[in-house]
């Protein structure tokens, strides 16, 4: 033993190991300064200092990286490798402190100071190693991993000290609780902590055996209920009965049949209808298998809808529904010719920033219909899951595609118009960020393929023309925004306003009221005064509340007499008794009140 006050040996720093005195370890010595380390100690008196580092990962650890207790151990044997690595068998003889390192610029030269244990012999000790020989016992017999040999040497040990550091090197301890134990040089403390561990790793394979056997009874129950239910339907087919479950099979494979599907896809659906055939159709898997196989066959996969882009039909159109606006719809056109002559939907996607009511959703429904495709919305405003966008894996009860998928299946088709509407209203929270996941949704490099969690296969999102909207773009964050190109649609002045309620707000609240155009005579000057003084907005949502209300009293007044009611004029006094006081006060910028 190792037993002079100081001595300067040469470090060996470890990592994820923790030689224990009393222990011979195997080691594989790679780095270059460990193995100048091993070579200068084997050629004189064998002894080494080992340590573990703090931080495995680190490949040339400075002095604040290594452990100041560790062990000083004899080299029993050492081979060179053809690789130029060494193979060492050290023994572990006692403790050790780094008193202070010493300079050598090809390894750790180190002095240490010997670290003299505390051995109790008390009745105390004697007590807590005979519980631990138990406890080992106990242990050994539940966990087969742990080698028999070892464990019966170790309980004819009856040295304390030996045989709490012998089994602390043979025990799966994590590496700070080696080194804590080698740290302590109480030996009544490292049985404690030995009594312990071992206590609760028994417990915990107790636990872990419990819950085997419930769960073995629990299959043991499902495929008892399987058998019986597999007799019940050979008796119903006796009895001539029919087979819902079975009903529900020819159903899938009839749709199976008739849909047209891509080879990775069919081969997924295939299996799993295998999969399906053989399960009981009560059980929750079943089920779970039945709505996969629906959500496959349901989603469009080559059904598209054919392009009908002219250009002066979609002027026509975008100016049909959408007064003003001229910078906006001109670039729209801009945008459907490229595509036109390009024959490809690949390029910016479009992003419509305006105040609320300015009829950005409205606008890309229009696109919609001018090119002859379907229209999809999905609001994204307050989202925070990413599983909103991606889905839910199938393992969770309940499980969804995500919203975009959803929003497929509704179409019916690859190619429909997607408007992502209050795209800079997306939250981020635990549970992921959405934004991060619509990236690849928004990306023509990306979205051929888009993964949902559920589905577990590449969707193509090439064909789809995603439309965003949004109020404000510095919500928007940078990696999304730059996938986009902004289109500003300002605010409306009085005059269109005024235009749009005379053209397009009061003619559809009149057809949606029942009303004639001479039951709501409202000429220009009432009009404005509503614009005026009973809205304050940039778009004309809240104007088109305005007419509503007008337009929902004089309902009022036909219905309760249709015979006898006649038209009266609508003026600027009488707004007050259908709208109330005015809200607002109408006025010149810095004119005084």
């Amino acid at each position: 033993m190792f037993n002079e006050s100081l001595k300067v040996l040469p470090l060996l720093p470890l990592r994820e190991i923790v030689v224990f005195p009393y222990t011979a370890v195997p080691l594989f010595i790679g780095r270059v300064k460990s193995i100048l380390a091993i070579e200068k100690a084997y050629n004189t008196d064998k002894l080494i200092f080992l340590s573990a580092q703090k931080d495995a990962k680190l490949d040339n650890p400075s002095e604040q990286d290594i452990y100041k207790i560790g062990t000083v151990c004899k080299i029993i044997q050492l081979l060179r490798l053809p690789d130029g690595t060494l193979k060492i068998l050290v023994e572990g003889l006692n403790r050790g402190r780094i008193v202070r390192f010493l300079s050598d610029p090809d390894y750790f030269l180190v002095e240490v100071e010997p670290k003299t244990e505390v051995i109790e012999t008390d009745v105390e000790t004697t007590a807590l190693l005979k519980l631990c020989k138990e406890s080992l016992e106990e242990y050994a017999h539940y966990n087969k991993k742990i080698n028999p040999e070892l464990v019966n040497n170790l309980l004819n040990v009856d040295d304390p000290a030996e045989f709490s550091d012998r089994l602390s090197a043979i025990l799966n301890l994590k590496l700070d609780q080696k080194q804590r134990l080698l740290e302590t040089i109480s030996v009544r403390k490292r049985l404690e902590f030995l009594l312990n561990y071992l206590k609760g790793e028994i417990e915990i394979i107790k636990t872990e055996a419990r819950i085997r056997e419930r769960i073995k009874k629990q299959m043991e129950k499902t495929q008892r209920d399987y058998y019986l239910h597999e007799q019940m339907k050979a008796i119903q087919k006796e009895l001539g009965e029919r087979e819902d479950g079975r009903s529900d099979l020819a159903e899938l494979e009839k749709r199976m049949k008739r849909k047209k599907l891509p080879k990775e896809v069919a081969d997924i659906v295939r299996r799993e209808f295998k999969k399906l055939s053989l399960m009981s159709p009560m059980s929750a898997e079943a089920t779970v298998v039945r709505n996969y196989i629906d959500w496959l066959l349901s989603l469009p996969w080559y059904e598209k809808t054919k392009d009908n882009i002219e250009i002066e039909r979609v002027e026509e159109l975008l100016d049909k529904n959408h007064y003003g606006l001229e910078k906006p719809k001109q670039r729209i056109i801009e945008h459907l010719a490229v595509q036109k002559l390009t024959k490809s939907i690949k390029g910016p996607i479009l992003c419509f920033v305006g105040p609320p009511g300015v009829g950005k959703t409205s606008l890309a429904k229009s696109i919609a219909e001018a090119i002859g495709r379907r229209f999809v919305r999905m609001s994204l405003g307050g989202i925070r899951d990413e599983a909103e966008i991606r889905g839910h894996r199938r393992t969770y009860v309940g499980a969804l595609p995500g919203k975009i998928i959803q929003g497929m299946r509704r179409a019916g088709t690859i190619n429909p118009v997607f408007c992502l509407d209050e795209v800079d209203k997306i939250g981020m929270d635990f549970r992921g960020d959405p934004a991060a996941a619509l990236l690849e949704v928004l990306d023509p490099e990306q979205n051929h393929s888009f993964q949902d969690h559920y589905l577990e296969i590449g969707y193509d999102l090439s064909k789809v023309l995603f439309i965003t909207t949004a109020n404000a773009l510095y919500t928007i964050p940078p990696a999304l925004l730059d996938r986009m190109e902004i289109i500003e649609l300002p605010g409306y002045t009085e005059e269109e306003k005024l235009e749009i309620a005379k053209n397009y707000l009061l003619p559809r609240q009149l057809q949606a009221h029942g009303l004639d155009p001479e039951m709501v005579p409202l000429n220009d000057k009432v009009i404005l005064e509503i614009i005026r003084k009973y809205t304050r907005e940039a778009g004309v949502r809240n104007l088109e509340r305005e007419l509503a209300t007008i337009c929902r009293k004089i309902a009022k007044e036909v219905a309760k007499n249709p015979e006898e009611f006649k038209p009266f004029k609508i003026t600027i006094s009488k707004l007050e008794e259908l709208l109330g006081v005015p809200k607002y006060r109408y006025g010149v910028a810095e004119e005084q009140p």
